[in-house]
């Protein structure tokens, strides 16, 4: 989320801004789905050949632990990514506060509008990661740094979340904070999972079609 649940992602009412980018962005369960063979054609720079064929990438930020990603920030790359993230970020966390805007919560009711925040944004990250990352598909190497660590971390956002669970609890809303807490939670891993599902088997049928005899 925005720090990116999950998002996996504007104060109670989107007064939290880009410092939420790259956390739950998106709920997290997408972390999994990237093969870091595709991510980036910064995976072709000079000194990464000692790199695991196989590597995967656990999350859309650039994961430090592996050869091939750390060469996405090396040298002259890292100038780009970081001004890619910091457009994304602020265009993710303007689009959230919009929606806050536009659908506010009451005090001491169900925050919908950073629910579906959250949910949309983990489902947007696991298509995301599926399309840039799968089936030897390569991507514009900013893409994931935008889409996936600005413009969705920016989108999606923890700490409103925490927020308006403590508002709840403070309210004497147990009830409703516990709908809050496990509904997001549920809600921002099933939207990956369902959304990586599909972008899959959509793309292998497209893949299936296309390599079809005429």
């Amino acid at each position: 989320m925005s720090e990116n649940p999950s998002s996996g992602a504007s104060g109670a009412s989107g007064a939290s801004g880009p410092d939420d980018a790259g956390g739950a962005s998106g709920a997290g369960g997408a972390r999994g789905a990237g093969d870091a063979a595709g991510l980036s054609g910064a995976r072709d720079a000079p000194g990464t050949s000692d790199a695991s064929p196989s590597a995967e990438a656990i999350d859309p930020d650039v994961d430090l632990h592996l050869p091939e990603q750390r060469a996405e920030t090396a040298r002259g790359h890292r100038l780009p990514v970081l001004l890619a993230i910091s457009a994304g970020g602020v265009a993710g966390a303007l689009a959230r506060h919009a929606v806050n805007r536009q659908w506010p919560a009451a005090e001491g009711t169900f925050p919908w509008a950073t629910f579906w925040i959250n949910v949309l944004g983990s489902a947007l990250i696991g298509v995301l990661m599926v399309l840039v990352s799968e089936g030897g598909r390569r991507a514009h190497p900013l893409m994931r740094p935008f889409v996936g660590v600005g413009v969705l971390g920016g989108f999606t956002t923890f700490s409103t979340y925490a927020l308006d669970l403590k508002d709840l609890l403070e309210r004497d809303e147990a009830g409703l904070a516990l709908a809050y807490a496990g509904g997001t939670v549920a809600g921002c891993l099933g939207a990956v999972w369902l959304a990586s599902v599909s972008t899959r088997a959509v793309a292998a049928r497209a893949a299936a079609s296309g390599a079809a005899p005429k």
